[in-house]
C-alpha cells in the first residue's frame, strides 16, 4: 500500500499544471521583421547536403580499423583536422595521453567433458570484403584483468545487480565460478563488476540471438542481424567518474599528476566476449536446474543456472594496460558579433574495428552540416555565434576524449557555452528522435517541422516531426514527440552531467540488424542493412542544420525557460511511483509546487520578452541582458560538490548516468539515490536541494523582466 503523500502525489502528477505555449511561431527568437532573412538562411543551408557528399564524408576513415591508441587512429587525427582546415576554419588538436588498454591474447576453451576451442573472432565472408581485413583482431573487453582461470560455470541472464540478486536468492554459488551473461540489460562495465564482487573467478559475455539474432531476423549477409560468430567488443571500465582513469577532473596532459593505476578500481578478474555460437558450446552443456522466468534466451535447449563439476571452462585473457597518445580534433567557425559565445557539435571519430555504424553515421553528419555552414560563410554569411565542431577521441574506452576536453576547459564553458548536440551513430535508419535537455527540446522539436524525412514522395508531404509523432507520441503533452532523458553512453556526459551545459542526442534509427561494436561494422553491413541512399543521413543533417543555425543566429537564445515544470513534474512522478514499489515514503509536494509555480511565471515572462522582440523593442544592451540569463539557466542545476554516495564528477542535478546500469539515465539523481537506498535524511537533504534550485530558477525569471524593464 503507498503511504498517503505518495497517493496525493501520483494524483498532482498525473494531471500537472496545463502547458501555455507563449507564442507559435518557431522564429519567435527573432524580430519580425527579421524572420525571414532567417528562414531564407535556413533554406540556403539545407540545399547543400547531399547524398555524394555524405557518402564521401563516411568513407573518409572508415577504410581501416582504428580503436585508440593505434597508428590508424592517428592517421584519422590527421585526416580530419586537415578536412577541417580545408574549410577554413579554425583547427585544434588537444594533445592527450590517456590510460587505454591493448589486447595481447586470448583463450576460451571447454576443458571437460569434451575438449572443445571457441572461437573469438568473427567469420570472414566472401559477401563482405572488409571481414578479412589484416588489421582486424579477435574479440576483446578492454581493461579486462589478466588471467588463467578453469572452473565451471553460472550463468546470470544479463549480468545485471538484480541478476546477481536472483542467483543469492536462489542459493546459487557464484564464487570461483565462470560467469557467463548475455548482452542487454546495462552497461557491460558492470556486468564485470557485479560479478567480482559476487566472487566469480571470470566473465564471458556473449550476444544472445534473442536479443540481436535470428530471432529478431535475417542474419549477416543475408539481412542485418547478429551471426554465430558476431562479436561485440567494449570497454568494462566502471568508475564513480568519467573520463581518463587516472586523472579525475584534470585534463590528461603529458604531464599530468596521475592516480595509481592499481588503486583506480579497474576490473582484475578476465572478462571476454563471444559470439553465441561460441556461448552455445557452454551453455548447452550446462546441467544444473532451469532458469527463472525471463532468463530464457533464444538458443534451442532450456537454459541453466549452473553446471556441475563435470563442466570445466578455461579463460584466459592477456592485456597491456598503459598511456597512450591520443587528439581530440576540433574545427572552429567563428561568429561575428558574439563569437565568444560557442555551439557545440560533437561525435567520437575513434571505433573498436571500422566503425561505419559506431561512430561514423554520426561523423559523416558533423562534417556534412560543418559543409553547410562553410559554404554560406563563403558567400559572407557567418553565424553571429560561434560554431565548434569536434571529433573527440577515445570515446570507446569510457568517453575519454571528449571528458578531457571539457575538463581542460571548464571556467570557459561555464560563461560560453551555449548546447551541446552529440551525433553518436546518428543516421541508421529513417526513424529520427532525440533526448535532450528541457530547454532544448520545443527548438529541436520546431526544427523537424522544417524538414522532410526523404527525397522520396512516398512520405504523402509529411515533415519529421509528423512522422515523430506518430511512432512516438509524447503522453503528457498530446500533439508533441517523445524525447528521451540524456544519461550515459557518449560523449555529452562531460558537457551536460560534469559541466551543465545544455545537451541533446540527434539522430534516426529503425534499421533492421545489428554490427555494433563487432568486425562487421563496416561500409559492406551498412550500405546492404542501412541503405546505399544516404537518406537518413541527409535528413538529420538538415534537421542539424536548422538547430544549430537557430542556436548560432537568434537575437534571443532560443532556449525554453518554460519546460523545467512539466518535465519536472514527469520525473517526480516517476520517483513517487518508484517510491511505492520500494515501500519507501517519500514527500515530493512541495518540489511539485513550486515547479509549477515556476512553470506559471515563466510563461508571463518569456510571454512578455516576446512581445518586446517582436515589437522590435529590445536593445543590443537589453538583448545581451536577456542572453545571459538564459545561458545560465541550466547552470542553477549545477552542483559543484557533486552527486550524493560518492559520485562528485557527476554536478548537474537535473541528470546523471544510473549508478547501477551505466547507459540509463538517473533524473533528479539525488532524489533518486535518496529513493534507491531508502535513506529519509537523504532525500530531506535532496528536496531542500531542488527546492532552492526552483528559487535560483524563480530569481532568474526576476532577472529577465529586470532586462526588459
Amino acid at each position: 500500500m503507498l503511504a498517503p503523500c505518495l497517493t496525493a502525489m501520483l494524483a498532482l502528477a498525473a494531471g500537472g499544471a496545463e502547458r501555455v505555449d507563449v507564442e507559435d511561431s518557431p522564429l519567435r527568437c527573432w524580430p519580425a521583421d527579421q524572420r525571414q532573412s532567417q528562414k531564407d538562411y535556413e533554406i540556403a543551408l539545407n540545399r547543400i547536403p547531399t547524398s555524394p557528399s555524405l557518402r564521401a564524408n563516411h568513407e573518409m576513415i572508415a577504410e581501416h580499423p582504428h580503436y585508440s591508441g593505434t597508428p590508424n587512429d592517428l592517421r584519422a587525427a590527421e585526416r580530419l583536422a586537415a578536412e577541417f582546415t580545408a574549410l577554413g576554419f579554425e583547427v585544434e588538436k588537444q594533445e592527450l595521453w590517456v590510460y587505454l588498454a591493448e589486447p595481447l591474447d586470448a583463450a576460451l576453451e571447454i576443458v571437460s567433458p569434451v575438449h572443445t576451442k571457441l572461437s573469438l573472432k568473427e567469420d570472414v565472408l566472401a559477401e563482405d570484403p572488409y571481414s578479412g581485413h589484416r588489421d582486424l583482431r579477435f574479440g576483446w573487453n578492454a581493461y579486462s584483468g589478466n588471467g588463467d582461470v578453469t572452473a565451471p560455470v553460472v550463468y546470470a541472464n544479463y549480468g545485471t545487480k538484480e541478476d546477481f540478486e536472483k542467483l543469492s536468492e536462489l542459493g546459487v554459488e557464484v564464487a570461483g565460478k565462470i560467469v557467463i551473461a548475455r548482452y542487454g540489460g546495462n552497461y557491460r562495465g558492470y556486468k564485470a563488476k557485479f560479478a567480482e564482487a559476487a566472487g566469480g573467478a571470470g566473465l564471458i559475455i556473449y550476444t544472445d540471438p534473442a536479443d540481436s539474432g535470428f530471432a529478431k531476423g535475417l542474419m549477416y549477409p543475408e539481412g542485418g542481424y547478429a551471426t554465430p560468430s558476431y562479436i561485440q567488443r567494449g570497454s568494462i571500465k566502471a568508475l564513480d567518474y568519467v573520463g581518463d582513469a587516472l586523472t579525475p577532473f584534470e585534463p590528461a596532459t603529458k604531464g599530468a599528476k596521475r592516480l595509481d593505476p592499481d588503486k583506480v578500481g579497474l576490473p582484475v578478474i578476465p572478462v571476454q566476449p563471444v559470439g553465441w555460437g561460441a556461448a552455445q558450446e557452454i551453455l548447452g552443456r550446462m546441467n544444473g536446474d532451469a532458469v527463472p522466468s525471463g532468463w530464457q534466451g533464444g538458443l534451442p535447449f532450456t537454459y541453466r543456472v549452473s553446471s556441475d563439476e563435470d563442466l570445466m571452462v578455461r579463460l584466459m585473457v592477456k592485456q597491456k594496460r598503459g598511456l597512450k597518445k591520443v587528439y581530440n580534433v576540433l574545427g572552429t567557425l567563428r561568429g561575428t558579433t558574439l563569437r565568444d559565445r560557442k555551439v557545440f557539435v560533437g561525435c567520437h571519430y575513434d571505433a573498436w574495428t571500422f566503425g561505419a555504424a559506431d561512430p561514423l553515421a554520426g561523423t559523416m553528419v558533423l562534417y556534412e552540416c560543418a559543409k553547410s555552414f562553410a559554404a554560406l560563410a563563403e558567400r559572407g554569411r557567418r553565424p553571429a555565434r560561434s560554431i565548434v565542431f569536434a571529433n573527440w577521441a577515445a570515446e570507446e574506452f569510457g568517453i575519454i576524449g571528449s571528458v578531457e576536453w571539457v575538463e581542460a576547459n571548464g571556467d570557459d564553458l561555464l560563461n560560453n557555452g551555449v548546447a551541446y548536440l552529440n551525433l553518436d551513430m546518428a543516421a541508421m535508419g529513417p526513424n529520427f528522435g532525440s533526448s535532450a535537455a528541457p530547454v532544448l527540446q520545443k527548438l529541436i522539436a520546431e526544427a523537424t517541422r522544417e524538414v522532410q524525412p526523404s527525397s522520396s514522395s512516398a512520405d504523402g508531404g509529411k515533415t519529421v516531426f509528423d512522422m515523430w509523432v506518430e511512432r512516438s507520441e509524447d503522453g503528457m503533452l498530446p500533439g508533441h514527440p517523445r524525447f528521451g532523458h540524456l544519461g550515459g553512453g557518449s560523449d555529452h556526459v562531460g558537457f551536460y552531467c560534469h559541466a551543465a551545459v545544455p545537451s541533446a542526442s540527434l539522430g534516426a534509427g529503425g534499421a533492421k540488424g545489428v554490427s555494433y561494436h563487432s568486425n562487421y561494422d563496416n561500409l559492406a553491413w551498412y550500405r546492404k542493412v542501412v541503405g546505399q541512399d544516404y537518406e537518413p543521413a541527409k535528413m538529420v543533417t538538415r534537421v542539424l542544420n536548422v538547430v544549430v543555425a537557430r542556436l548560432a543566429h537568434a537575437p534571443l537564445l532560443p532556449i525554453d525557460p518554460v519546460r523545467y515544470g512539466p518535465d519536472v513534474r514527469r520525473h517526480l512522478k516517476s520517483l513517487a511511483q518508484r517510491a511505492g514499489k520500494l515501500e519507501f515514503d517519500i514527500d515530493l509536494s512541495k518540489i511539485e509546487g513550486i515547479s509549477t509555480r515556476y512553470e506559471q511565471q515563466a510563461v508571463g515572462v518569456y510571454k512578455r520578452v516576446l512581445e518586446k522582440l517582436n515589437g522590435g523593442e529590445l536593445s543590443d544592451e537589453k538583448l545581451a541582458c536577456l542572453n545571459k540569463v538564459l545561458i545560465g539557466l541550466e547552470r542553477h542545476w549545477y552542483h559543484e560538490a557533486g552527486l550524493p554516495g560518492g559520485r562528485s564528477w557527476f554536478r548537474n542535478l537535473y541528470a546523471a548516468t544510473d549508478p547501477d546500469s551505466g547507459y540509463a539515465a538517473w533524473m533528479l539523481p539525488a532524489l533518486r539515490w535518496a529513493v534507491e537506498r531508502k535513506q529519509t535524511a537523504a532525500a530531506i537533504t535532496a528536496g531542500n536541494t531542488y527546492h532552492r534550485v526552483f528559487t535560483n530558477l524563480l530569481n532568474a525569471m526576476d532577472q529577465m523582466e529586470a532586462c526588459i524593464d
